[in-house]
């Protein structure tokens, strides 16, 4: 299965979100694979606490790969090669957790048929191999996305099982930035027809994540004053309506992650010791995490309500 995860704009908690989703997919006994497609930042490393990697590979990456320098990318087993100790060893039961990065240094590159060949290639091969393959992308219109929505149109691919994920956070700018790079002139949508898919199917295999979101009714608000419960639950209800006229409302979202304070202090997977011993993150945090990554293979929970 592929996943693709991407957002309109930065800030979103896209890539420490969908980390943590393949963290606690391959606790399932999965086999997961992670790409750092986000090819203007290639810092997936750094939340998987990979200090050689924490900006890229100097080893060949994917840029080295996509662009034909290299005939394999460099794979980092974050069981073996984390810097953090939690991270070390393989949980009992546990799959595989690969790492892909970009290249130290990269930047985004415009795409070409070979280079869109390449990335075929190598999603084929990976999801021969692995349960999940994760493609983390450049938030935007970017050429990332225009390389694998090209590639995932090609007929080696178009058997293969393909989800996307469109993070935003819930605020009135997000939630239309991410209602503009689907379904508006030069989106996913868009782009995805003029590269090969059909409309329908791309749009079914679609739903959004929201991201850093505060609950009105949470007994962590309780010491606000009345007037702002009252301002925030206001803020909500135009947010649900808004959502709900760009079609980014409830029945196209698949999940929702809570504000979580150590998340927006450091971007790191959350694990058990996180939470059940140093008591540093938040149970509904995890929770959502745990929750996205089952609902990512439950074809139920993809249906529209």
């Amino acid at each position: 299965m592929l996943i693709f995860v991407t957002s309109d704009k930065g800030g979103t908690g896209r890539s420490v979100t969908s980390c943590n989703v393949a963290f606690r997919s391959s606790l399932y006994n999965r086999e997961v694979c992670y790409l750092d497609f986000d090819f203007g930042s290639p810092t997936a490393g750094a939340i998987f606490q990979i200090a050689g990697a924490s900006s890229g590979t100097r080893g060949g990456g994917l840029h080295s790969y996509l662009q034909g320098r290299i005939s394999t990318p460099e794979r980092l087993d974050i069981w073996t090669s984390s810097d953090r100790q939690s991270l070390r060893q393989r949980p009992p039961g546990a799959g595989q957790l690969i790492l892909f990065p970009g290249d130290h240094g990269g930047s985004e590159f415009p795409t070409n048929p070979e280079m869109n060949k390449r990335c075929a290639e190598l999603f084929l091969r990976l999801d021969e191999e692995f349960d999940i393959v994760l493609v983390d992308l450049s938030a935007g219109r970017s050429y990332a996305t225009d390389m694998v929505l090209a590639a995932t149109a090609m007929p080696s691919l178009r058997k293969v099982l393909t989800r996307w994920l469109i993070f935003h956070r819930w605020t009135n700018q997000h939630v239309g930035a991410a209602a503009s790079l689907v379904y508006d002139e030069g989106g996913i949508l868009a782009t995805g027809e003029a590269r090969g898919h059909d409309r329908e199917t791309l749009l079914d295999s679609l739903r959004f994540v929201r991201t850093a979101v505060i609950n009105p009714d949470g007994e962590e608000l309780s010491p606000l004053r009345p007037a702002q419960i009252a301002f925030l639950r206001e803020c909500d209800a135009r947010l649900t309506e808004l959502a709900s006229s760009r079609k980014v409302g409830r029945t196209r979202v698949i999940s929702t992650i809570p504000l979580d304070p150590l998340l927006q202090w450091r971007e790191q997977l959350i694990s058990d010791n996180d939470l059940y011993e140093r008591k540093i993150a938040n149970t509904e945090t995890v929770e959502a995490f745990e929750k996205l990554a089952k609902d990512l293979v439950d074809d139920v929970a993809w249906e529209i309500v």
